[in-house]
């Protein structure tokens, strides 16, 4: 089972209604869409969260069990949820505004981590805003430490820079947690925000050198690259009509633990090892995910059979 850390809110999604805004309440959540993204795969999958007993907390805990994520790591609270209002503008990344203080997906705390989990769990992802609010931030991060070298750890920063503060202070904290990584996705408007003026595939070589056997690089429609101790696969995007581009990264991430999970490289020795054409073929499914979820409102990553269906046209 690849074990999915972090928040479950919802996003607030911008629709056209003529001359007056609206927007539509949608499951999201870095964390929660790479979840439902590996259910939708059927990528064995739990949720490790907190969320609220709220109407939209009910809807974020439906949206799982939908998708066949195993919620018995789920944990509830009174708070309410996370709202995150989404704004779209073309031809740029979607810019969140996140109503979150005193919410349920960021008061899971150390004391409410597991002993340990079940041999089951293979793998473990992380990522984004779970890991810079506080209370969650420890607990996640905790977990983070505790399982390094136990079972693999996948990290998608997600960065969004509203939310983490100095910029060198976050690099800093951001460089310790890619070195307990194994797999490390980040996207090239990450790398642009982080890192300005350096070139993401040498940030990818200098990340790969602290630790983790792969780190992947997003580049929107021009689609990913990813780097081993092997050498480096760049594969180019899907061309598509793009409705808008919310949860196409996490879409990305969730194909791609699912395409290794399924190739038998979700291991530490398999990621270290993976050949040219093994990665190629996990990144290329990685992006015809991404592809399709854009050509749709919200984050709405696709089903297996979609994949299927998309593959062959």
């Amino acid at each position: 089972m690849i074990l999915v850390c972090g928040e479950a809110l919802i996003d607030l999604v911008p629709v056209s209604t003529g001359d007056e805004p609206a927007y539509v309440a949608r499951a999201g959540g870095s964390s929660l869409n790479v979840a439902m993204g590996l259910g939708r795969l059927g990528a064995p999958v739990g949720f490790l969260g907190r969320v609220s007993t709220d109407h939209f907390g009910r809807m974020l805990r439906s949206r799982l069990e939908a998708d066949g994520v195993d919620c018995r790591f789920v944990q509830e609270g009174d708070e309410p949820t996370t709202l995150a209002v989404v704004h779209l503008e073309a031809g740029t990344e979607p810019v969140f505004a996140f109503y979150g203080e005193g919410t349920a997906d960021r008061m899971f705390r150390v004391e409410d981590l597991p002993a340990d989990f079940p041999d089951e769990v293979t793998a473990l992802h992380l990522g984004s805003i779970s890991l810079v609010r506080e209370p969650g931030a420890s607990a996640f991060e905790a977990v983070m430490r505790r399982e390094h070298g136990r079972r693999v750890l996948s990290l998608d920063p997600n960065v969004r820079p509203s939310l983490v503060g100095e910029r060198s202070a976050y690099v800093t904290r951001l460089e310790g947690w890619v070195s307990l990584a194994d797999v490390v996705k980040v996207s090239r408007a990450d790398f642009a925000w982080l890192y300005p003026g350096v070139a993401p595939e040498a940030v990818a070589e200098s990340w790969l050198a602290r630790g983790p056997g792969l780190v992947v690089v997003t580049k929107g429609h021009d689609g990913s690259v990813g780097v081993t101790a092997g050498g480096r696969v760049e594969v180019p995007g899907t061309p598509v009509a793009v409705s808008d581009t919310v949860g196409a990264g996490d879409a990305f991430t969730s194909a791609l633990l699912a395409s290794l999970h399924a190739a038998g490289r979700l291991e530490r020795a398999g990621l270290q090892a993976i050949p040219p054409d093994a990665l190629h073929e996990c990144l290329a499914f990685a992006n015809r995910a991404a592809a399709i979820t854009c050509t749709r409102a919200g984050a709405q990553p696709p089903t297996r059979a979609e994949m299927d269906a998309a593959s062959v046209a």
